[in-house]
């Protein structure tokens, strides 16, 4: 049973690393909070349909029943997937992990990142995300947009750090 909590909970990150090439995590994105309020919402209004149930006529009770139980499943699975969808800086790539019954992985090598956009909304301002947009050659990738992204400013410094570090923009700053 650990096993299938485990699948359902941690996108293994490790197993998707070029360990043999020398590549090591620079920093792992996860969604802001933010995202976890539509589920927990979901998971509120199920509960209320369940306690709708235990006083409903016996004839009506199934309808509360099977509403708050979708509700409740339907939450559980988007908080599920806003937790599994990860993205990853390494000192060679960047990549995102996510899905909850099929995974899917894309990755861009740090040297065809031309361009990053970060896009603070107003309510992401005030309370600390933004979204990515990535410019690369090839336009059509699953690294496109990283939406929900937690003090998007300095994850933007930090690849660029990476970038420049890895020499692959101006000239190599040695330590």
């Amino acid at each position: 049973m650990g096993w299938l909590r485990r699948t359902l909970t941690d996108p293994d990150i490790g197993r998707h690393l070029l360990r043999d090439e020398g590549e090591v995590i620079v920093d792992i994105v996860r969604k802001h909070w933010f995202v976890y309020i539509v589920p927990a919402t979901l998971g509120y209004l199920g509960l209320v349909s369940l306690w709708v149930f235990l006083f409903s006529r016996v004839d009506l009770a199934w309808f509360p029943l099977v509403l708050g139980l979708a509700l409740l499943l339907w939450g559980a699975y988007k908080a599920l997937e806003a937790n599994l969808d990860c993205f990853v800086i390494t000192n060679m790539r960047v990549f995102r992990v996510k899905g909850v019954l099929a995974r899917s992985l894309a990755t861009m090598p740090l040297g065809r990142i031309l361009d990053i956009t970060v896009e603070k909304p107003l309510h992401g301002r005030l309370l600390g995300f933004g979204h990515f947009t990535f410019e690369s050659a090839a336009q059509a990738q699953g690294l496109r947009e990283i939406r929900y992204v937690a003090r998007p400013d300095a994850r933007d410094l930090e690849i660029q750090r990476v970038v420049q570090r890895a020499g692959l923009r101006g000239p190599k700053v040695i330590n």
